[in-house]
C-alpha cells in the first residue's frame, strides 16, 4: 500500500494553491480537483471576470484559467514527480485508520492513502427560485448582472439602481453597505415570498435611506442577459427597476467529507480549525471557503492554503529530523 504525504481535495483557488505549495515544498501530493458535476456546483464555475485581483482581468474565466496555467506549469516543473493530478476525479468517501492514515475513495471506486489531507471543497451560494426553478437567475449571474459577493463585485453598482434578493438582516446589510459606499439611486429588497426577518435597527436604517421592500414572489426577470442588460424584477403587483442585483440567501457548505471524519463544525456548517487550518481530526486540514471564520475571497483562500501546506511540511520535516538524532 503506497502512502503519499498529502492529499488535496478540491480544485478551486484554495485547492490549487494547496497543491502548488505542497509540491514546491517537495512533499508528494495527490490532487483531486473534482468531477465535472463537482465543478458545476462550485463558485469558481460561475465566475467570469475577477476585478479585485491584480493581473486577472484578461482571463475569460477569472479563476479557472489561471488555475489551469499554474497546474500545467507544475506538471512540467522539476517537481513534477511529486505531483499526482487526478483530473476530473472527486473523492466520495474518506476514512482514517487507528494509525492516522487516510483512505480516500474516488468516484470510480479507486482507493488512495495519505498521511495528511487538505480539504478545499468550498461552498456555493444559495440560489433564489423563480417559478419553482433556479434556472432564470443563471443567465444574469453568468454575465455578472446578478452577483453574490459584496467585496468582489460591489463596485459594479456605482450610479446604478440595485435590488437585493434576500429576507434576513444579513441581506439588508448588503443593501445598506452598497448604498453607503456607492450612493445608489435606488435600492429594493426582494424577499421573494419569504417572510421578512429584519431587526428593528436594520429596518430603521432602511427606512431612513428610502429602501423599498417587496415581499411578493418574483415572477419574472426582465432584461437582455446576452447584451448585459438587466431591467427589472416583476412580481404580481410590483415592478422593481434594477440595473444590477445581489443574491443574499446564504451558502451551501460542502462539508460532507469533513462530516465523515467527525470534524467539528460551526453553526453554519463551516469546519472549525486553528489558525493554520488544522481541524479537530489529527492530520485533517481545511483551506478556503470551507474553513470557519474566514473571508470568502481568492486571496484569503490562497493564504489559508499556504498556511496549511507549510504547517504540514513543518511537521513532516520535524519527524524526519527527529528520526536522525
Amino acid at each position: 500500500m503506497k502512502i503519499v504525504d498529502v492529499a488535496v481535495i478540491g480544485g478551486g483557488s484554495a485547492g490549487v494553491m494547496a497543491a502548488i505549495r505542497t509540491v514546491l515544498n517537495n512533499d508528494e501530493c495527490l490532487f483531486f480537483p473534482g468531477t465535472a458535476q463537482n465543478k458545476k456546483r462550485s463558485r469558481a464555475f460561475w465566475v467570469t471576470a475577477v476585478e479585485n485581483m491584480p493581473a486577472h482581468l484578461h482571463y475569460k474565466k477569472g479563476i479557472e484559467e489561471p488555475n489551469k496555467i499554474s497546474l500545467d506549469w507544475l506538471t512540467q516543473s522539476e517537481f513534477s514527480h511529486q505531483f499526482h493530478w487526478h483530473k476530473n476525479r472527486g473523492i466520495t468517501k474518506i476514512s482514517q485508520s487507528l494509525e492516522g492514515i487516510f483512505t480516500l475513495t474516488d468516484d470510480k471506486g479507486h482507493e488512495y492513502h495519505s498521511r495528511y489531507v487538505i480539504l478545499c471543497t468550498g461552498v456555493m451560494d444559495v440560489q433564489p427560485k423563480i417559478n419553482g426553478s433556479i434556472e432564470p437567475i443563471f443567465a444574469y449571474a453568468n454575465t455578472q448582472l446578478i452577483d453574490y459577493c459584496l467585496r468582489c463585485d460591489g463596485h459594479h453598482v456605482l450610479n446604478k439602481k440595485v435590488a437585493i434578493i434576500g429576507h434576513t438582516s444579513s441581506a439588508a446589510w448588503v443593501g445598506i453597505m452598497l448604498y453607503e459606499r456607492y450612493l445608489t439611486p435606488s435600492m429594493t429588497i426582494l424577499t421573494n415570498g419569504e417572510v421578512p426577518q429584519f431587526d428593528d435597527d436594520v429596518l430603521k436604517i432602511m427606512n431612513n435611506y428610502g429602501f423599498k421592500i417587496i415581499t411578493e414572489n418574483i415572477e419574472r426577470i426582465s432584461g437582455d442577459a446576452k447584451n448585459k442588460k438587466l431591467d427589472m424584477f416583476e412580481t404580481k403587483n410590483h415592478k422593481a427597476e434594477a440595473d444590477f442585483a445581489f443574491v443574499a440567501l446564504g451558502m451551501v457548505v460542502y462539508n460532507e467529507l469533513a462530516k465523515m471524519l467527525g470534524a467539528n463544525l460551526d453553526e453554519r456548517g463551516f469546519v472549525v480549525t486553528d489558525s493554520k487550518g488544522k481541524s479537530t481530526i489529527e492530520g485533517l486540514y481545511v483551506a478556503g471557503d470551507l474553513r470557519a471564520n474566514t473571508k470568502k475571497q481568492i486571496y484569503t483562500a490562497w493564504d489559508t492554503a499556504v498556511d496549511s501546506a507549510d504547517e504540514i511540511n513543518m511537521i513532516i520535516r520535524r519527524k524526519k529530523r527527529n528520526s536522525l538524532f
